[in-house]
């Protein structure tokens, strides 16, 4: 399957200049969403996950799914103030400012094997975040994978070491 041909750019969104990669017409076609996730599956099963994760929030709608066809755990990773029990934080810097992700503190186990998914690598910047917590938790990311990597923002860089698989590159 092409990937490519279900995800619409929306050209100068948000800004002009920017041509934003809208996933939302993969996510609505049935067919290229079940392959998107099989695929997803296939890497994690490869790896040996014993946990998937997702940063808020659209690593949700690909990391659950995920989860569910693998009979394996399912990890939120998310914004400060939105989990309701002990959590460890991470400040991260985005483009303009900075930004946190949390995750509680018993969400995964030392040792075990964890593969994070999100639906875009730009930067790096927040996948990296995401990482640093499942490592202070003493878990091991095993795999990340994404829908969409843009390739000319080098954040794939940002990752050396890491397993990363991505659907679709720009």
């Amino acid at each position: 399957m092409n990937f490519k041909d279900t995800i619409r750019v929306i050209p100068d969104f948000p800004s002009p200049g920017i041509r934003f990669k809208d996933i939302t017409t993969l996510l609505k076609d049935g067919e290229a969403f079940r392959a998107a996730i099989e695929q997803f599956k296939d890497f994690a099963a490869q790896r040996d996950a014993d946990v998937i994760a997702g940063p808020e929030s659209r690593g949700f709608l690909l990391a659950a799914p995920m989860a569910y066809g693998l009979s394996k755990g399912f990890v939120p990773i998310r914004k400060p103030g939105k989990l309701p029990h002990e959590t460890l934080s991470v400040d991260y810097a985005l483009e303009y400012g900075k930004d946190s992700l949390e995750i509680h503190k018993d969400a995964v186990q030392p040792g075990q094997r964890v593969i994070l998914a999100d639906d875009l690598l730009a930067t790096g910047g927040t996948i990296k975040a995401a990482i640093k917590l499942i490592e202070q938790l003493g878990a091991e990311v095993v795999g990340i994978c994404f829908l969409v990597e843009l390739t000319y923002l080098n954040g794939r860089e940002k990752l050396e070491g890491y397993d990363v698989f991505s659907l679709v590159q720009y």
